[in-house]
């Protein structure tokens, strides 16, 4: 269809939507945004106005049903992605889901076998984009043999934030919106893979220190099921031995950071620059990131080509989002019965 225009509808215009996918849809030739839905009609209509959007509809699933689109982004909250996936996938329509993928392993294979019945139509996940810049160059320094084996994978991400026990009930910590997806655990999992592959075993333990918070919306208090603060094990594929730690009430720490410790050198990310060092050195240096492998935000840019049928999705694919969604998944098993938990699921 490259020559057609892409019709897409909106159900759920989230922060995210608004800030990257809308206004980075429309700056594409042959691109209109057709249709929204989000949470209430108000809502809708404040985001139509806003974006310059013809058509409010009450319910996603008239949206879907409507035939003046052909494509439907999902910036909704997790609880809804797998429904609208199936219904978009069915009524012919390509589908951009926001992260992440889903509120477990079990819905994201289900959203997975839609999109192989339909190969006709692109399937996307947004990706994880706080490694987009640096990604090709750390996947050309392993394949290069610059780690030479990854012994280890140390990942920090704190955010710099003392607890606050007056906060309010967040979406992220409602199980029943969020369901498996704990912080940022899922986020940086998918980057880990991009460079060393997957995990096949796994251990956590969490903890929530404020078990109750009021919900702005009822006015209730409403248990917390989502930790606050995690650790992961996770044994790799490629025989690594994989740390997470990754906190909400890290006071004044605030970082994102990891490293990779080979036998012959060692990389770090962190603020999105790529420092190295190998055998015989005294110290990292920040390594420069070509131009030809520098990465960057394009996801609507991606969803439009692959469309076209220009490329294929690279990020981020249903099948990397089952992975994610699996590994998010063992960690919550794995806290809950006290145990390893082997991967695939």
């Amino acid at each position: 269809m490259s020559d057609e225009t892409i019709r897409v509808g909106i159900v759920g215009a989230g922060t995210n939507t608004k800030l990257h996918h809308i206004p980075g849809l429309q700056a594409i030739d042959g691109i209109d945004i057709v249709s929204v839905c989000n949470r209430s009609r108000e809502s809708s209509e404040r985001v139509a106005r806003e974006f310059g959007i013809p058509t409010v509809y009450d319910h996603w699933w008239e949206l879907i049903a409507a035939p003046d689109t052909n494509a439907i982004v999902i910036g909704t909250w997790p609880y809804l992605h797998c429904p609208v996936t199936l219904a978009g996938l069915a009524a012919g329509k390509h589908v951009l889901c926001e992260a992440r993928m889903a509120m477990n392993a079990q819905e994201a294979q289900v959203m997975y076998d839609a999109a192989r019945a339909h190969p006709g139509l692109v399937a996307q996940v947004v990706p994880s984009p706080m490694t987009l810049r640096v990604d090709k160059t750390i996947q050309r320094l392993i394949a290069e043999g610059y780690l030479g084996d990854i012994l280890a994978i140390e990942l920090r991400s704190l955010n710099g934030a003392f607890i606050n026990p007056d906060a309010p009930f967040h979406w992220r910590q409602d199980f029943d919106l969020s369901g498996m997806n704990i912080m940022s655990l899922g986020i940086w999992y998918e980057a880990v893979m991009r460079w060393a592959g997957e995990a096949v075993r796994v251990t956590a333990s969490g903890k929530t220190f404020v078990t109750m918070r009021e919900d702005p919306e009822s006015g209730r208090k409403r248990a917390v099921r989502i930790p606050e603060h995690l650790d992961v094990i996770a044994e790799m594929a490629c025989g690594a031995q994989a740390h997470f730690l990754i906190s909400s009430v890290a006071g004044l720490v605030n970082t994102n950071e990891v490293l990779l410790f080979g036998s012959a050198g060692v990389l770090r990310v962190a603020d999105d620059t790529l420092y190295g060092g190998q055998r015989g050195e005294t110290a990292l240096h920040e390594i420069l990131i070509p131009s030809s492998e520098a990465g960057r935000w394009r996801v609507e840019e991606e969803f439009v080509t692959c469309i076209r049928g220009q490329e294929v999705v690279t990020h981020t694919s249903f099948e990397d989002g089952v992975k994610y969604m699996e590994f998010t998944e063992a960690v919550t098993r794995s806290m809950a019965e006290g145990r390893t938990i082997p991967l695939p699921l």
